[in-house]
């Protein structure tokens, strides 16, 4: 990817403070876009956005419609408008189904899905011929290779992620029937070492799943083909060239990026 190849593009990125959203922030920023660090933790956010060059921060609840259209009108009125969105923001609850609560798994699912599908809509809007920005754009959605696999302790997860991959091929065809001019795919992570994906080895290995987190671990580079988990950086750069010209004729599709696990 050349560094000035999204110069001039404006990208906002849901949970874009730390792990995987920080990566494709500066992931982003280093091909020449102009990102704004879209979370709920205000202070580290904002200091992942100073980190960027040209980069803005805005306080964003993925599931409040209401927060999106502040932030979206922030974003085009601050940065001079907006062509990339990243549905970037989750929660992920590790349960047995027999011992699953209803209330994690409520505000996982709030802001997993309807968290993504706020962000297709006021993507849409603020992009469509006549929106804010109204140049057309990408939508880029973060899944996950659970979509795709039977993992145990992570059916809640699994099935969010799954309907990411619903909501975007729906997203896809509804821009192109309407002529929005926005292309929309979606991601499929395979396991990183970022803080969320340790915390999955740990609480596996507690529900007495694994010997231990490191076994959870290595059971899991056991079913890569490529043999380790996935850095931050792997899947930063399947984002970028989604976001690219590059990826101008792919539309409606889910790349996995997970070294052939979920295959």
């Amino acid at each position: 990817m050349s560094q000035a190849e999204l110069t001039g593009r404006i990208a906002l990125v849901t949970g874009g403070a730390r792990g995987l959203g920080a990566a494709m922030a500066q992931a982003l920023t280093t091909a020449g876009a102009r990102v704004v660090v879209a979370d709920i933790l205000k202070d580290v956010g904002e200091q992942t956005a100073s980190s960027l060059a040209g980069g803005e921060f805005v306080e964003l609840d993925v599931t409040d419609d209401a927060a999106w259209e502040t932030a979206m009108a922030h974003t085009v009125s601050t940065m001079g408008g907006l062509d990339i969105v990243v549905n970037n923001a989750g929660l992920e609850v590790t349960s047995l189904i027999a011992d699953a609560e209803p209330d994690d798994h409520r505000r996982m699912f709030e802001v997993n899905l309807l968290g993504t599908l706020l962000g297709i809509k006021h993507a849409f809007r603020a992009m469509r011929p006549g929106g804010p920005a109204g140049q057309g754009g990408v939508v880029i959605n973060i899944a996950s290779v659970a979509a795709t696999i039977a993992f145990p302790a992570i059916a809640g997860y699994s099935a969010t992620k799954s309907g990411i991959d619903r909501l975007t091929r729906i997203a896809a065809a509804e821009s192109g029937k309407l002529g929005y001019g926005v292309r929309v795919n979606c991601v499929y992570p395979g396991l990183c070492p970022t803080d969320m994906g340790m915390k999955l080895a740990v609480e596996t290995a507690a529900l007495g799943l694994f010997q231990d987190p490191q076994d959870a671990v290595n059971q899991v580079v056991a079913l890569t083909p490529s043999g380790r988990l996935a850095e931050p950086s792997d899947i930063a750069d399947a984002v970028t060239f989604l976001a690219s010209d590059r990826a101008r004729f792919v539309n409606g599709v889910g790349l996995p990026v997970d070294g052939g696990m979920g295959m």
